[in-house]
């Protein structure tokens, strides 16, 4: 998913805009963590604010909630209703200046560590990786993937660009969605989805005895065996970039990922007294804001409307707190 700030649209009334991925907590331990927050500025933000239709869903969808959401606002597809799934890399790759008529995917270098029954994927960032030696794996790997059509090239050390047929149509699991789980539940699907579990098998061949894996294991680093597709397809067709953009909050997903409840809700609250309070500031000073709070399964949407004085009054004597709809998330 890319790193977007809000810019407004040159010409058009500016809406703030916020989504928060993680904003929900799904695990008992997490709705422990919960039950400890206070989030005083999010209740004044959402009495303030009026609901729009949510995005139900569940944990087992490829696409997570926060994506859904940024896909939507940018107008690229979402992963729901077949219309295919949010083209991440496509978008990257028009940002580079790269030919956007082909399927773009990213490609994750990973360490797979495989078990008697199941394979689990660490994060990408946990390798370590630089720019040197992610451009040398790269370079050893090309030849092989351009037998099947796919073209690498390096964006960050951990996540290529990679272009070819075989990401035409590919349904592909968010990288969120996998880190630390059994993969076989995330697996590709589509028509090239084949093509690229056998690339997957023939990395790992190839990188197991490489110098490159050796010297990693003689620093004791772990070493890349694999990859994991993600953001996949291609750029809805006379699709251009919006000016104007979320603004997506990270500061939850790490500890959500880790499973770190007390830093999750630690997070939370530093949120809460600075863009959430910010966010409130807009809405009060009467600019319009929207904010969409993203679990695992679903996502929940507001945004500033004219209200009338008993709309305001009702506001005030319901008091809405935040709690009830994180729970839901």
């Amino acid at each position: 998913m890319p790193d977007l700030k809000t810019a407004p649209a040159a010409g058009a009334p500016a809406t703030r805009a916020l989504i928060v991925p993680y904003a929900g907590a799904g695990p008992e331990a997490a709705q422990s963590a919960l039950n400890t927050l206070a989030l005083p500025q999010l209740d004044r933000l959402l009495q303030r604010l009026q609901p729009e239709a949510p995005d139900e869903g569940d944990e087992y969808h490829y696409i997570p909630p926060h994506e859904r959401a940024l896909a939507r606002a940018l107008g690229l597809p979402d992963g729901q209703g077949g219309a295919g799934d949010p083209p991440w890399a496509a978008q990257r790759a028009q940002q580079r200046g790269l030919d956007t008529e082909q399927a773009w995917a990213w490609l994750s270098p990973s360490h797979w560590l495989i078990g008697a029954d199941q394979i689990q994927m660490g994060a990408p960032s946990e390798l370590g990786l630089d720019a040197a030696e992610a451009q040398r794996l790269i370079d050893v790997l090309a030849p092989f993937f351009a037998e099947d059509g796919i073209q690498l090239h390096l964006d960050t050390p951990d996540r290529w660009l990679a272009s070819g047929e075989v990401f035409r149509g590919l349904h592909s699991a968010a990288l969120d969605r996998v880190l630390r789980r059994d993969i076989q539940a995330w697996l590709p699907e589509g028509p090239g989805a084949r093509s690229l579990r056998r690339l997957q098998s023939e990395t790992q061949m190839l990188l197991y005895t490489h110098p490159l894996s050796e010297a990693r294991s003689a620093a004791r680093q772990p070493v890349v065996n694999s990859f994991w597709v993600s953001g996949s397809g291609t750029l809805p067709a006379g699709w251009q970039a919006s000016l104007q953009t979320p603004e997506v909050l990270e500061d939850l997903r790490q500890p959500a990922l880790d499973g770190n409840w007390a830093a999750w809700a630690q997070a939370w609250q530093a949120m809460d007294s600075g863009p959430v309070h910010e966010l409130l500031k807009a809405a009060e000073a009467g600019q319009a804001v929207s904010l969409t709070l993203c679990g695992e399964r679903s996502a929940r949407h507001w945004r500033s409307s004219p209200r009338s004085l008993s709309q305001r009054l009702r506001g005030w004597i319901s008091r809405p707190l935040s709690k009830p709809w994180l729970e839901a998330l």
